[in-house]
């Protein structure tokens, strides 16, 4: 087949969404609740630029609130800022 067929990046969630329940009426504005490509928790540098560049640089850790990211606090190197982005995925009881 053409090449529209694929689904995309192995490594990337997927973007299918489910459908709405006709059932439920706050169906619409749940959906527009979720974060983009269900990402809960991110990390970026302090002073910008790519993410895997210059590792020993502190981070700002931002977490979803379900209607845009805020800051929930700074990690002191891209180790510790991917332990707490996975911390969440992983369901470790350890509060961040």
């Amino acid at each position: 087949m053409g090449k529209h067929r694929r689904p995309g990046p192995p490594n990337q969630p997927s973007r299918a969404v489910p459908r709405a329940d006709a059932d439920d009426p706050l169906a619409a504005y749940n959906k527009r609740r979720r974060p983009p490509l269900d990402v809960h928790r991110r990390h970026r540098p302090v002073h910008g630029g790519a993410g895997h560049l210059r590792p020993d640089e502190p981070r700002v850790l931002e977490e979803w609130t379900g209607f845009a990211y805020e800051v929930a606090g700074t990690a002191p190197d891209l180790a510790a800022a991917r332990a707490w982005v996975n911390e969440l995925q992983t369901g470790d009881g350890s509060a961040a």
